[in-house]
């Protein structure tokens, strides 16, 4: 298939992808699972030859400059192809959600109504840098009886190809169409363009990757987009609250890993628990080097911690997703403040208090509009893994369809189903 014609190769594409999305559609639960576990067999015996198709790669990355969190990010460790092919098989074990029926109710006038579980059809992916996200996209759209289309970035495309190829070898020794699983081949950025407005042949884009990517397909697609902007994310600790354990779970939310969209990003402290508290995990972030920007509040009650950077915050801090040891402190005088401030400064996506008090808890859960909203845990908790939906393809802030982690139930939709003996409407 050439790629020199771009409007002509992606309708290929996508009339491929809709043909195989029939037949994954109606494909048995036994073929999906023998798939993914092929999938992670031949993951496991190719691990020589795939890090010879990474090392390329690699020394193209280098050669050009990539930032070195970059460059690691595309590699193709034993380690990471290991946890790969687990991945494929903790999804075989799950339960196939394709064809569930749920809420049947029998009305009056003898028929039967309920909601049956089928998959959304054709998903198109479009990702940057890591190339183990084409085979958790790939396996996802398997176990989900979905045709996906995958366009990955053009610094990991000899990774990308050489995993794609495994993917199409396990359908095939399954059964199932190898087209259920299509890699763009071209690193030309127009197959993007197409890709995102081909609402004959894709049902819904998935992108995964930096704010500028996701940015361009919201403003230019022209099928629905499930995505998040940012992880503005909040831990909120109450006039009511476990202090000990406050500390431990701010702390692990801000600084067990910095560059995760869930990690916190802005604190809040109740006035009656600011003097307690903030000393306390300002000597914390004192000392692993975190940048604190500052209410004055917050300022004056952290100006004597031994070491501490503090910085004013200005109005920008407070919608910021830093990405790095860097976070936004204020003192709040209520739960009603801290859930007002959250509402209008927050991405949506994760967000947590910390307290004792029962109907605040409630309250926060319930009024704080977010994809996670959490009580006295770390907002990293926010992961399809965590949440128990095996492999995760990204995280939505939107509300439809999907909202939070999207795993298998994500790539599906429910439509209505009539059981009827031959009952007529009078």
């Amino acid at each position: 298939m050439s790629t020199h014609d771009i409007p002509a190769y992606m309708a290929q594409l996508g009339q491929a992808a809709r043909a195989a999305a029939t037949a994954m559609a109606r494909a048995g639960t036994r073929a999906k699972n023998d798939t993914l576990l092929a999938l992670a067999r031949l993951l496991r015996e190719q691990t020589s030859a795939l890090q010879t198709d990474n090392a390329r790669d690699i020394a193209a990355a280098e050669a050009a400059g990539l930032a070195a969190p970059m460059v690691d990010r595309l590699r193709l460790t034993p380690k990471v192809i290991a946890t790969v092919a687990e991945g494929c098989e903790q999804l075989a074990a799950m339960p196939d959600p394709i064809g569930e029926i749920t809420g049947v109710k029998r009305r009056p006038t003898g028929i039967s109504v309920g909601q049956m579980r089928v998959p959304l059809g054709v998903f198109g992916m479009i990702y940057e840098s890591r190339p183990n996200v084409t085979i958790e996209a790939a396996s996802l759209a398997i176990k989900s009886g979905n045709a996906c289309i995958l366009r990955g970035g053009s610094e990991a495309i000899h990774s990308n190809l050489a995993l794609w190829k495994l993917v199409q070898q396990a359908l095939t020794e399954a059964g199932l169409p190898a087209t259920a699983v299509q890699l763009v081949e071209t690193t030309d950025r127009a197959a993007v363009g197409r890709l995102i407005a081909m609402p004959e042949y894709v049902d819904v884009i998935i992108p995964r990757g930096g704010k500028g990517l996701i940015e361009r397909i919201s403003a230019e697609a022209k099928v629905p987009v499930i995505k998040h902007l940012d992880g503005n994310c909040h831990t909120y600790v109450d006039a009511e609250v476990d202090i000990a354990q406050a500390l431990v779970v701010t702390d692990n939310a801000k600084t067990q890993k910095y560059s995760p969209c869930n990690a916190t990003e802005s604190l809040l402290v109740h006035a009656q628990s600011a003097v307690a508290f903030l000393p306390r995990i300002g000597a914390i972030f004192a000392a692993k080097g975190v940048e604190m920007r500052c209410d004055p509040a917050a300022k004056a009650i952290l100006s004597d911690v031994p070491g501490a950077r503090l910085a004013d915050a200005t109005e920008a801090d407070w919608s910021t997703e830093y990405l790095a040891p860097i976070i936004s402190v204020k003192v709040v005088a209520s739960v009603d403040e801290a859930i007002a401030h959250i509402n209008r400064y927050s991405s949506h996506h994760t967000d947590a208090i910390l307290t004792t008090n029962h109907p605040n808890a409630m309250r926060f859960l319930r009024e704080v509009d977010s994809a996670s909203v959490m009580v006295n845990a770390s907002t990293r908790f926010a992961d399809g893994f965590e949440y128990g939906l095996g492999a995760e393809i990204g995280i939505s802030t939107d509300k439809f369809h999907a909202r939070g982690p999207v795993g298998l139930e994500g790539l599906t939709s429910l439509k209505w189903i009539v059981l009827g003996q031959g009952e007529v409407r009078s």
